[in-house]
C-alpha cells in the first residue's frame, strides 16, 4: 500500500499502474470500470492532470485475508485530500492482491463512496445489521 500512496501523491500514473497486473480490473466509487493496466493508467494521468492534480491518499486498514500463499484481499477506508487528511475517510476500498514472483500487484480493485447518514439510519432501525468492525 505503502507504495500506491507514494505513487498517488507524486501524481505518477505510470507508477501507480505499474503496480497493478496487466490485466488488473479498477472500479471507482461512481461505478465506472476500467480493465487492464493501460487503462488504468490512461485515466489516472488525465485524473492527475486534471480534477486529482496536486491530491495526496490517505488509506487506512480494515483488515487483510491471506487466501493463499499468493493471493490476498486488502480493505482500507480512504479518502484523497489536498491540505490535511481526512478524519474520517469518505470510501471503502477493496483490493485482491496476487504476487506476481516477488512482487505484490493489484488484481482488483473496488472503491465505494461511504453512505454516513444512510448506515447511521440502518444502524438504528436495524441494530443487528451493525458490523463487528465498526
Amino acid at each position: 500500500m505503502s507504495a500506491l500512496t507514494r505513487a498517488w501523491d507524486a501524481n505518477d500514473a505510470e507508477a501507480y499502474g505499474a503496480l497493478f497486473t496487466a490485466d488488473a480490473t479498477y472500479t471507482t466509487w461512481v461505478g465506472t470500470v476500467y480493465a487492464g493496466r493501460a487503462d488504468i493508467v490512461n485515466s489516472h494521468r488525465a485524473l492527475f492532470d486534471g480534477p486529482l492534480a496536486g491530491t495526496r491518499l490517505e488509506d487506512r486498514y480494515l483488515s487483510l485475508r491471506v487466501l493463499t500463499d499468493d493471493v490476498a484481499v486488502l480493505l482500507t477506508r480512504g479518502d484523497t485530500y489536498d491540505d490535511e487528511p481526512p478524519e474520517s475517510p469518505s470510501k471503502v476500498q477493496s483490493y485482491t492482491m496476487v504476487r506476481e514472483g516477488d512482487t505484490w500487484r493489484v488484481a482488483a480493485f473496488h472503491n465505494t463512496q461511504r453512505g454516513k447518514v444512510m448506515e447511521r439510519i440502518q444502524f438504528l432501525w436495524y441494530p443487528g445489521t451493525r458490523p463487528a468492525a465498526e
